[in-house]
């Protein structure tokens, strides 16, 4: 495996040099930023990740303030406790993308924040966990939420500023170059050792998954 640095000039080769590639990387928040983070921010985020998944992204942008609205802007008190009549109003709303399935994980996935209150909330649970055991973070979603499985929780993780890597297509590819792995992971052996990679890197750099993530992806 080679040093983050090796890779960082790879990335920075192919991208225009240091400066250039410095530009295109994005920091998490603070973990501050993030436990002070609403509720409803985070069910909107995870919400919209999953209806992203197998569906075009530029469709759902373009109707999110639609889904604000319909879902009450994401009250996580009113989405768990949806009743069928608002449910089935929601399946006949033209303001969202009409999937009962998708649908109905608003009302889970806010049931399972509310639960995160007994630990000291979504932002604390999600925004501190730590990064050297992203991982695990990651098991938890799609233990306990719902469609938080593959890459979904991965994207709504970065999506919402906490420090995540996603395991996109280009990211693989490098994680396979450098031995890693040598199939997808998807395996919690196969994520352990992509968890280590991680980590490894972040002690040669000091930098964050999120900006390890980016670097890897530009590398090839």
């Amino acid at each position: 495996m080679h040093h983050f640095d090796e890779i960082y000039d790879l990335a920075a080769a192919r991208h225009g040099g240091k400066a250039a590639l410095e530009g295109r990387l994005q920091k998490p928040k603070s973990p501050d930023e993030l436990t002070a983070m609403p509720d409803d921010r985070w069910l909107s985020v995870i919400t919209k990740c999953i209806f992203q998944a197998g569906f075009n992204w530029k469709v759902i942008e373009a109707k999110w303030d639609g889904f604000e609205a319909a879902f009450d802007g994401f009250d996580i008190g009113r989405c768990a406790f949806m009743d069928d009549e608002k449910f089935d109003a929601l399946l006949v709303d033209s303001r969202i993308v009409r999937n009962g399935t998708k649908i109905a994980t608003v009302r889970d996935n806010a049931a399972f924040l509310l639960e995160l209150r007994q630990d000291g909330g979504a932002g604390k649970v999600l925004g501190t966990w730590p990064s050297s055991d992203y991982v695990g973070l990651l098991d938890m979603l799609k233990t306990r939420g719902a469609r938080l499985g593959g890459t979904t929780a991965q994207y709504a993780m970065r999506f919402a500023g906490r420090d995540s890597f996603i395991l996109s297509r280009d990211v693989t590819a490098r994680l396979f170059a450098e031995g890693v792995v040598d199939k997808p992971p998807s395996s919690k052996k196969a994520m352990a050792q992509v968890q280590a990679a991680f980590n490894t890197w972040m002690e040669q750099s000091g930098r964050s998954l999120t900006e390890i993530s980016r670097v890897l992806a530009m590398s090839l």
